[in-house]
């Protein structure tokens, strides 16, 4: 039986198939890890910095952006590290497995510092959103980056405006005994001191523990006049709540992932008066923050929490080092990652030799009649 296809037809059928083929191999997949907690009390921070890196991801597919000839598909790997050291290795070996061009985050400080030797190891750029502890970028790591300021200059803040501004004399000090709250702690026990006040007492819990009674007890006293604690808003919420029980009436200051809505849904009228030095500009100071606010509305129903700015930037960061070196491959983008400069939702993005930002920002809220309310903003620290 002869064939109803014309000879014509067959040719045009090959050629439509040859274009698909070859526009399919016009596509070249990059591959961004991610790792953060994805799950447990920090799970909302966690897809708050995901969300940032997603919304960047978008715009760059939709920009087809070419490397390597191709042009280059984004595609998001991302894993949960719990925010647990031990986890975070696993994490960062599985992503390296996954031939990541990149990683973004990891988003505590405990999961980054021991995860960046093994993505240095594998010659993957490292680029933190929320990570602030100094030791991350002080090993002397080439491929380890930040895009959020660190603590050794929040912490000297913090230290200075509790006996400066708040004049407070002692000053009680509480950590988490995480990488990121003993750092923390300790750059703001030696501010109080250069300021000129004293710390009264210096305490610790860990970060699973959300009973602080016996040790505000114990502060209280010590009669301080004002409590400083290194630890994350799910941790901050029941020590505010059990400050007020306790009948500890003293400022209380945190820093790390506040200001945001959700300390205060968890800390009720506990959060009166709550002070919180934030990294870098308020979101109504940034040029885009309220676009980006919408954006984040819109695709997810819930807006920035604390770290998605900088995880935005973190992404873009990447993608124009790409840009710039025509290629996803990290040995051979990485030098242009070091010389990278746009301005980023966060401000200027610029990084220094050691992979730290050279203009960051800081800004102290205090959460006051419904709202927090900005006092006052740090630039070019």
């Amino acid at each position: 039986m002869r064939s109803k296809f014309s000879k014509s037809a067959v040719v045009a059928c090959l050629l439509s198939a040859g274009v698909m083929s070859h526009a399919l191999a016009e596509d070249l997949t990059v591959k961004i890890g991610f790792a953060a907690p994805l799950s447990g009390p920090s799970a909302h921070q966690g897809a708050d910095v995901q969300h940032g890196v997603e919304i960047a991801l978008a715009e760059a597919n939709a920009k087809k952006i070419k490397l390597d000839g191709k042009t280059a598909k984004f595609v998001l790997v991302a894993l949960d590290d719990a925010g647990d050291p031990k986890t975070a290795t696993q994490v960062a070996q599985r992503l390296v497995d996954e031939k990541v061009s990149v990683v973004i985050g990891h988003y505590n400080s405990g999961a980054s510092i021991p995860a960046s030797k093994i993505y240095a190891e594998a010659g993957i750029p490292q680029i933190s959103p929320s990570s602030t502890n100094p030791a991350l970028t002080n090993q002397g790591i080439k491929t380890v980056f930040r895009t959020v300021n660190d603590d050794s200059a929040l912490g000297r803040y913090a230290g200075s405006y509790l006996v400066k501004n708040l004049k407070a004399k002692k000053v009680a000090v509480i950590d988490d005994r995480t990488a990121y709250g003993q750092g923390l702690a300790d750059e703001v026990v030696k501010a109080v001191k250069a300021a000129g006040g004293a710390v009264s007492v210096r305490e610790f819990t860990n970060d699973k523990s959300t009973d602080f009674n016996a040790i505000l007890t114990s502060i209280k006293a010590s009669k301080p006049d004002a409590l400083f604690f290194a630890g994350l808003d799910y941790q901050a919420a029941p020590m505010a709540k059990q400050m007020k029980n306790l009948g500890v009436a003293i400022p209380f200051m945190n820093i790390g992932n506040l200001p945001n809505d959700d300390f205060v849904k968890m800390a009720g009228d506990a959060a009166e008066n709550m002070y919180a030095w934030n990294y870098g500009l308020p979101l109504q100071n940034m040029p885009r923050g309220a676009k980006f606010d919408k954006q984040l509305k819109d695709k997810y129903g819930v807006g920035v929490i604390q770290s998605s700015p900088a995880a935005y930037d973190a992404t873009w960061a990447a993608i124009t080092a790409m840009q710039k070196a025509g290629t996803a491959n990290p040995a051979k983008y990485l030098g242009a990652l070091k010389s990278v400069t746009f301005d980023g939702i966060t401000g200027k993005i610029q990084f220094d030799a050691k992979g730290d930002l050279t203009a960051p920002a800081a800004t102290i809220f205090q959460f006051k009649s419904g709202k927090w309310n900005t006092l006052e903003v740090k630039r070019g620290i």
